[in-house]
Parts: structure tokens; sequence; C-alpha cells
């Protein structure tokens, strides 16, 4: 046992520098962060267990892996919104491998808009993916962790968006400030039991997601929207960077995991500047509002 920075004891968990041997969960492996961090891992001699929705892009995944010498033990393509499939994978991962070492939820989704152009079934997508995905694989796979006794690491990764205020960020940041209270939580509920706990939160990244998030009420071909996306991209870092942050911040057990130092410092300032930080972000949402389609006039009677 070790004295905690807030005083408290933690049981010692196994190094996560050396991940030679350790099995590593990673969700969302068929493209992006998922995929990149699932293949990094693989380099750094992990056994992998993954899984996507996406079927094929998890096959290519997979074969890559194997193909570059790496080691996948499980691999099944499900929707981490459904609580049935993820028990039952994780029932078959435990019978096969025993429990897990290294938990990385990373599989999402994304959408944006105003409240009174979301639709109430985008609402409940992003909170079923992007919250109760992860809350499904938490209560499937860090129990046996828990009983197993050897330690270990959750990675979730949640978004800047979970701890800024952005512009039509509403539904999106709903989800990710859920995922970021949960895993405040856990860092202290399972520090007892060695297991580590690392929040990452993103800013903007070359991702296939980028590409096709929806935007409910504007018009993507506008050149003021096309503007601020190539802005976006300008700025964005490679799956593989974030891959290898998170990778570095879980050895070092660090809590939150930023992409960017843009991020670190937006939330640095949010914490201890708030007047001039309301004003930022209110300037910012005026600013996206000038964007949004002109609502439809309907006909005088």
């Amino acid at each position: 046992m070790v004295l905690g920075r807030l005083g408290g004891y933690r049981k010692a968990g196994r190094s996560m520098a050396d991940l030679r041997g350790a099995i590593v969960l990673v969700t969302g492996a068929a493209s992006g962060i998922g995929r990149a961090t699932a293949l990094e891992a693989a380099s750094r001699g992990a056994r992998m267990v993954l899984t996507d929705i996406a079927e094929a892009g998890l096959d290519r995944t997979v074969r890559d892996i194997t193909d570059a010498g790496g080691t996948v033990v499980s691999s099944r393509a499900l929707d981490v919104s459904e609580y049935e499939q993820v028990r039952d994978f994780a029932d078959a991962v435990h019978a096969e491998v025993g429990s897990v070492d290294v938990v990385m939820n990373i599989a999402g989704i994304s959408a944006w808009g105003t409240v009174e152009n979301m639709a109430h079934e985008t609402w409940k997508a992003l909170v079923d993916v992007n919250l109760m995905g992860p809350i499904h694989v938490v209560e499937s796979f860090v129990p046996p962790m828990v009983t197993a006794g050897r330690g270990g690491h959750l990675v979730n990764v949640s978004s800047s968006a979970g701890l800024l205020a952005y512009p039509w960020h509403a539904a999106y940041s709903a989800s990710k400030f859920g995922v970021r209270g949960m895993s405040e939580v856990l860092r202290f509920d399972l520090a007892r039991h060695g297991i580590g706990v690392s929040l990452v939160v993103p800013g903007a990244v070359r991702t296939p997601l980028v590409d096709t998030v929806q935007i409910a009420g504007v018009d993507r071909s506008e050149p003021r929207v096309a503007k601020l996306a190539a802005r976006f991209d300008k700025r964005a870092v490679s799956p593989e960077v974030v891959a290898e942050k998170i990778l570095t911040g879980m050895a070092r057990r660090h809590f939150l995991i930023y992409s960017s130092n843009d991020i670190r410092v937006g939330y640095w300032v949010a914490r201890k500047f708030a007047l001039p930080y309301e004003v930022a972000m209110q300037a910012a949402n005026d600013h996206f509002s000038s964007l949004l389609k002109p609502p439809r006039r309907g006909r005088r009677r």
C-alpha cells in the first residue's frame, strides 16, 4: 500500500509502463483514436481484446495487428449501447483469458446543434453510445479486475467538450460530462484496488468522425462553415499522436490526458478566470449562431 496524494492509501497495481503480456481491451478499434491506440498497444507487446460496431474496420485492425506480429486474443463486432451484447462479450473474454488488465473506452459518436434543431433521437443516441456505452463496459469488465487483485488501468475517452462549454454542444457535452463525472469518482473508488483511472479529453483530432459529424440546422457547404472546418483541420492532431499521449499518460498514471496544450490552457482559464471565460464562450456562441440557417417563415393568415 502507498500513501496517495490526498492522504488516503491506495494499493500499488502493476506498472502500465510495460504492456508486454498485458490484456488490453479497446472499444472503437475500427478507426480513429481507437484503431491507433490498439495498434500502438499491440506493438508494445499487449495482448489485445478489440471491439467496434463496424465489422469491416474491426477486421482490418485485427489483421494489421497480427500481420505485424502482434496478438489479438479476442474480437467481436458489437454495439456498446446494447448492454447484453457487451455482457455476452465480457463473459466470453473472461472464460477464455480471465480478467483484463486495461480497459479503454474509446468508442463514440458526435453530433452538434442548437436545442431547437436537435432531434430527440440524436440526444438519446449520444447518451446511449457515449455515456451508457462506457458504463456497460465498466460494469462488465472492471469488477473482475477488482476480484483478480492485480490492479490495472481504466481509460475513458471524454472530450474537451467534457470540460468546456462549446457552442451547439449541449447534447454531446451531456454525454461527455457524464463520462468525466463517472471517471472522477472511479479514480478514487478504484485506487484501493490498484486500478488507475485516466480521462482523455481530446480537442481537434483528424478522424472519420469529424468528416461525418451531424450539425443540425447548419448548411455545411456554406463558405463560412467551410472556413471554420478548415481552421479546425489546421489545428487537429492525428489519432496516432493521441494514442501516444494516452499510453504515456497511462504509464505515468495521469488522470487528465490532453491531446494538445490549447485544451490544457483553456481548462485552466475556465477554472481560474471565470468571468473572462464566460465572455469568451458567449462571444463564440454568438459567432456560431450567425451560421445558422434562417428559420422558415410561415404564411401569415
